[in-house]
């Protein structure tokens, strides 16, 4: 019979696996978590619900496996058409989730990250509190990070001002007391160790035409080949001591540049950090003083 930490595996790997299908994500999945931990965190909420909410963060766009290529990898503004179909990946998160022993952990943040408390969200406009703390949470981390990454086409925001559109929008699209509590953690220098990172100590490498949008595992080895993910030029790991750089390979390959793979050493270090998770309901005193 599969342990805890098997199920939590296969959970990690497929977030994993459909992140590396988005040319412009890399390490989205472990800042959204990081944010997430840390806003959980300094609410005071009970350890396992921060790993739960943590462990969310980290599968809230499992849906984007249904998203075509073109979509996913559009680096213009998306027509209507496709922005419906950006719209479904909630929805087809929670039904991929269908019948998995640990659903129950993250189908509020899969399922609701993107409601709004105005009302305006998608997919099933809630409103308020209707929402789930770890969807709100979430929600505001998801957001966050969106804003000051930088993709091929736009550089990412400084931090300050991507408070600025939090603090300007809450209440609508961000829960007030929750989003004015990630401003304030973030202005302390709370999330400096995570914004423009992949992992712990791994800042996003630099590609000379798109931008600092390279994830670099901490495995890497000097002399190692890796390519861009969004324009696939290739370039060689320069490692000393922990210390990293690239060096353009003058070779391209795009298929290496998509190729799907899974972060084993990150998964394992994120099973070492979930202790406290279980599969049971989320304490009610949890929901009674935040939900």
């Amino acid at each position: 019979m599969p342990t805890m930490q098997d199920l939590l595996k296969t959970l990690y790997t497929m977030a994993m696996l459909v992140e590396a299908r988005d040319a412009y994500t890399g390490g989205h999945l472990w800042r959204v978590s990081r944010y997430a931990h840390g806003l959980a965190a300094a609410l005071g909420l009970p350890q396992a619900e921060v790993e739960r909410i943590a462990l969310g963060g980290f599968l809230h766009d499992l849906g984007k496996i249904g998203v075509p290529d073109a979509v996913l990898n559009k680096p213009d503004r998306l027509s209507d058409e496709e922005y419906a179909v950006i719209k479904t990946h909630p929805q087809v998160g929670a039904d991929l989730l269908s019948g998995h022993p640990l659903a129950e952990l993250v189908l509020d943040a899969v399922l609701k990250h993107h409601e709004t408390p105005d009302g305006r969200g998608y997919p099933q406009q809630l409103a308020g509190k209707a929402i789930p703390l770890a969807a709100r949470i979430v929600g505001i981390a998801d957001a966050f990070d969106a804003m000051t990454s930088t993709r091929p086409y736009r550089q990412g925001m400084p931090v300050e001002k991507a408070l600025a559109i939090l603090r300007d929008n809450l209440g609508g699209q961000f829960d007030a007391e929750l989003g004015q509590r990630f401003i304030q953690l973030a202005e302390a220098g709370g999330f400096d160790q995570v914004l423009g990172h992949s992992e712990p100590g791994m800042p996003m490498q630099r590609c000379a035409g798109c931008g600092p949008i390279i994830a670099l595992e901490a495995g890497a080895r000097d002399g190692d080949e890796i390519f861009c993910p969004a324009c696939a030029t290739g370039y060689r790991v320069a490692r000393e001591g922990r210390r990293f750089s690239l060096k353009p390979s003058g070779r391209s390959d795009a298929v290496r540049a998509r190729q799907p793979r899974a972060n084993q050493a990150l998964i394992e270090a994120l099973l070492a950090e979930a202790a406290t998770l279980q599969t049971r309901k989320r304490p009610g005193l949890v929901e009674l003083l935040f939900g």
